[in-house]
């Protein structure tokens, strides 16, 4: 099986206490990686002595040690590569953890050898550190995110018009960030173990959408995602895992995640009272909606006649299609949920569904914004069939990006965010 080795030779040993280790670990199919940087690489000949021994090298010798990461990570994505052995010392593993932690996923495998203190050479110690490896991997990884260029177009959102002026919000779309892996490019909001796009880079994205749609520094919230229907009032303890949250706090921003599955925002402009819902089609057969409705009027006093619900972008019924059984359960709700109820894989649309589930439970019809409402600019597009907007895992497979809904309550006195007032990272910044 094909691997990368990486020798550290910033952190770690010299070129010439390298070589013999080099020669010793890499196999015949490894892809080899020297971590020397560009001041390192110029004041020692010896790098070149190592290419010669070993034709499969690729030289990491730019500026800053996260850049060189940070190409090291796109490289092992165009091998599709994955198992990564690290040649280092102690100190030099102490710092490429911290690397390793923001900018990889648990996708990739890192083994770690470290050489004996005594093999190191002599004068690499490092100057006194006035914080800890921690911090400053931090400001430098966040530095340089901020200065890669947008990816696929500008960064844009799309807004409800139910939603009234005394709260902010909106859907994101997939452009303007910095994700550069095809099926998670480029605005890619949400990190996971199982997907390739690392924390650092998340990071970076909301931090973009912020400064867009004009929260910038007020932290965002995300769902913790359980396909069911617990709702989160905050102010309690969190639960370990929930697809809603409601709250009346100002200075927090609430927000679902969604690729194909939906976002829903729920805003009542009377008692200032907001929720955010995560509506799959599990959550909806479970009634995650209804039960955010009904968070907001036990928890707050909040009337159902008050209440208005923006739902975000998701997969369209003309592209989801489940088992005849599983479909069943969305006939009950309406039977226009299911249009082809005698194929063998029925077409499913849960967008209606949980329109219905609402109505039922009491929202007004018209205070719902959905692709069923005419003369209104839509804000539930199919996600399916738009790659160039939006993620989808119908579309891409497992790994698939997130765009997400948010939602707060403004602060007294806020103004309304204008097209002018967003501020786009153009390329070079």
């Amino acid at each position: 099986m094909s691997q990368a080795v990486l020798v550290d030779l910033i952190h770690g040993c010299c070129a010439a206490c390298a070589g013999a280790s080099l020669l010793e670990e890499s196999a015949a199919d490894s892809q080899v990686f020297l971590l020397c940087g560009k001041s390192y690489r110029e004041k020692n000949g010896l790098i070149d002595t190592l290419l010669t021994s070993c034709t499969s090298a690729h030289v990491l010798d730019s500026g800053s040690t996260v850049e060189n990461l940070y190409r090291f990570k796109q490289t092992l994505d165009q091998l599709d590569l994955s198992s990564i052995t690290v040649l280092t010392t102690a100190q030099g593993k102490e710092v490429l953890v911290h690397y390793q932690d923001l900018l990889f996923t648990a996708v990739y495998a890192f083994h770690y050898k470290e050489r004996p203190a005594e093999q190191s050479c002599p004068g690499r110690r490092g100057s006194a550190r006035t914080e800890s490896p921690g911090e400053a991997v931090g400001k430098e990884v966040s530095t340089f995110m901020q200065q890669l260029p947008a990816l696929k177009g500008q960064l844009s959102v799309l807004t409800s018009t139910l939603i009234p002026d005394c709260f902010g919000h909106g859907f994101s779309t997939r452009t303007g960030g910095v994700s550069y892996i095809p099926t998670l490019s480029s605005l890619n909001l949400f990190s996971s173990s199982r997907r390739k796009d690392p924390v650092a880079v998340v990071m970076e994205n909301r931090h973009r959408l912020a400064l867009h749609a004009g929260f910038h520094p007020r932290p965002l919230h995300l769902v913790k995602v359980n396909h069911a229907n617990d709702v989160w009032v905050l102010g309690t303890a969190e639960p370990e895992s929930y697809d809603a949250m409601v709250t009346n706090q100002t200075g927090l921003v609430l927000a679902a995640p969604g690729a194909d599955c939906m976002p829903l925002l729920f805003a009542d402009p009377v008692s200032k009272v907001i929720g955010v819902a995560h509506a799959g089609w599990r959550g909806t057969i479970m009634g995650v909606a209804m039960a955010t409705v009904n968070a907001m009027i036990t928890e707050f006093a909040c009337q159902v006649s008050n209440i208005v619900v923006a739902v975000g972008p998701s997969v369209g019924a003309c592209c989801f299609t489940m088992e005849r059984e599983q479909a069943l359960d969305f006939i009950r709700i309406h039977p226009d949920c299911v249009p082809d109820p005698e194929s063998a894989r029925p077409h499913v649309d849960i967008r209606l569904a949980n329109r219905v589930l609402l109505q039922n439970g009491g929202i007004l019809p018209e205070h719902i914004h959905d692709n069923t409402v005419e003369n209104r600019s839509c804000v539930t597009p199919c996600t399916s069939c738009h790659p160039e907007n939006f993620f989808s895992h119908v579309r891409d497979g497992l790994n698939f990006g997130t765009q997400v809904g948010f939602l707060w309550i403004k602060e007294t006195g806020e103004r309304a965010r204008l097209p002018s007032d967003h501020t786009d990272h153009q390329e070079g910044r």
